[in-house]
């Protein structure tokens, strides 16, 4: 019986080696707002509402016209975006919580 040796895999860090997204999407990752109001009062989980801030960790080639066309994507991966409070697909790889949407749910840029 002969045994055989896989090689490992190389694992990259972040989530954009696992993720590359399609056409004109791009990939969030929600960031949270504070738990306490500013008078400090502590909001329950229940109580929050969906966020609708986040920074951008993968963007798709950009869209193609009717003519063939590349239209290059206006974002770029670190960019901190405000979108529409129910846009776009939530899903969850390796416990972290994401939203790939296309760039025209994304309302406005944050400097």
């Amino acid at each position: 019986m002969t045994i055989e040796k896989r090689k490992p895999k190389k694992e990259k860090d972040n989530m954009t080696g696992k993720l590359q997204p399609l056409a004109d999407r791009v990939v969030v990752k929600p960031v949270a707002k504070e738990e306490k109001t500013k008078s400090g009062i502590y909001i329950p989980d229940t109580a929050k509402e969906r966020p609708q801030e986040g920074e951008i960790i993968a963007v798709g080639p950009g869209r193609l016209t009717d003519d063939g066309k590349l239209i290059a994507m206006d974002l770029k991966v670190g960019d901190r975006v405000i979108y529409a409070k129910y846009g776009g697909s939530e899903i969850k790889i390796e416990d972290q919580d994401l939203v790939i949407m296309r760039e025209s749910d994304i309302l406005a840029k944050k400097s």
